[in-house]
């Protein structure tokens, strides 16, 4: 790994608050080491920074434990500046990186990449070769180099910790409005709309057919949600699923825009999931999908 490029301070910033971890999501524990990271940067003039890693480290040395990503690298960014933190790094993972050992990473990328005067981390956060940077060797390390570390202890809702592998699995089961409570923001993905059967089009409920780009996707269902469509929101109903009325098989996502009547071939859009409204299912027949469609539309706009 090179050592992390200097960052730059401002004739009044005399170093940095810096919080290390994946960040994955960025749920509402890691939107609390963020908002304590930017108060504690504000309060002393110090630039706020967050040392993140790409790819997720499992992808390197564990491909098969590797979870899918919540947000993706420009989601991340986005989410963790918009909290109030001034840089974010993204320090490339690799073998090598991971080989390294806690003292010579500290010295490397905290203390002479980013003149960290403290650094924040979850009370279960290790780093390292082997993992030997455990939250009580990074205070002595501290005491050796010259900056403070501190921990915050692990959000809980329901008597467990909130976690980003907590909320893969409410996604990935289509408890959507649960994982949205513990990412403290409605879970988005991305995608490019694509050329369907335009089914929906011929029975009144013209669909937006997606290509998705992100890496989870709830589980098959019909769901309330928001559209945005050049940064607008609209209000819109998405299936996920086979379409199993119409005897497909491959996975479609499907997102009537309600209000919506523009052709958006090869645009990128973003939906964000509110509530599941249903299960899929096989209707006898396209009259009483459209019944059904209407249905969930009247349902869809008792969420918004």
């Amino acid at each position: 790994m090179k050592a992390t490029k200097k960052i730059a301070l401002t004739a009044k910033q005399k170093g940095a608050v810096v919080t290390l971890g994946n960040f994955d999501g960025i749920h509402i524990g890691h939107r609390q080491i963020l908002g304590k990271v930017a108060e504690r940067a504000k309060a002393q003039r110090l630039k706020s920074i967050v040392y993140t890693f790409e790819p997720h480290p499992l992808k390197v040395v564990a491909p098969h434990k590797s979870p899918q990503l919540i947000l993706d690298k420009e989601d991340k960014e986005a989410v963790i500046k918009s909290l109030g933190i001034s840089s974010v790094v993204f320090a490339r993972f690799t073998r090598q990186f991971a080989s390294k050992h806690p003292r010579q990473f500290v010295e490397e990328a905290l203390v002479k990449g980013l003149s960290a005067k403290e650094v924040w981390v979850g009370s279960e956060f290790s780093f390292g070769r082997e993992r030997l940077g455990t939250f009580e060797y990074l205070k002595i390390l501290g005491h050796e180099f010259g900056f403070k570390a501190f921990a915050i202890t692990p959000v809980k809702r329901g008597g467990e910790v909130v976690s980003s592998s907590r909320i893969r699995a409410l996604i990935k089961a289509g408890e959507v409005k649960k994982a949205g409570a513990l990412l403290g923001a409605n879970y988005r993905v991305k995608g490019v709309v694509v050329k369907g059967r335009a089914l929906g089009k011929e029975i009144g409920f013209p669909t937006a057919n997606l290509k998705i780009t992100s890496e989870i996707l709830p589980h098959d269902g019909v769901y309330a949600a928001y559209a945005l469509v050049n940064k607008k929101k609209y209000n819109a109903v998405v299936n996920i699923g086979v379409a199993p009325t119409l005897g497909e098989k491959p996975l479609t996502i499907e997102a009537h825009i309600m209000g919506f009547k523009r052709k958006i071939y090869n645009e990128r859009i973003v939906l964000e999931f509110i509530k599941r409204l249903r299960d899929e299912k096989r209707f006898n027949g396209i009259d009483a999908l459209a019944s059904q469609i209407k249905k969930d539309i009247a349902m869809a706009g008792r969420c918004f």
